[in-house]
């Protein structure tokens, strides 16, 4: 399969966020589990009663994906165990992925190696 033009980003090694914790229930649902800290949050859970932990549910694809981000394994490794489990169903995939993985990052839910 050949890599498209997101060469360099296919290549990066994602890294989940060690801040953040993460579970799968029974129906393979990734929930990703977010300490609210700061003076900020702090206040915020006093004052307009805001959770100490916010609770993201991953949906679709990313369910598959965020447990295969394990700091080995390169965006297009990645890639290539989504289209054997989902085909054409996936495409556009490499696109679709990179621009996942780019809004992991901007949440700070990952880095890169």
């Amino acid at each position: 399969m050949k890599k498209s033009e997101n060469n360099n980003y296919l290549d990066k090694i994602p890294v989940q966020n060690p801040k953040h914790t993460w579970d799968k229930n029974d129906k393979d649902e990734v929930t990703i589990y977010i300490e609210n800290t700061g003076v900020f949050n702090r206040a915020a859970q006093k004052l307009l009663k805001k959770p100490k932990v916010t609770n993201i549910h991953l949906e679709g694809l990313g369910n598959f994906i965020w447990p295969l981000i394990d700091g080995e394994r390169s965006i297009y490794d990645i890639g290539l165990l989504v289209k054997e489990e989902y085909g054409e169903e996936a495409e556009p995939l490499f696109p679709r992925l990179v621009t996942y993985m780019k809004t992991l990052e901007s949440y700070d839910f990952i880095t890169f190696k």
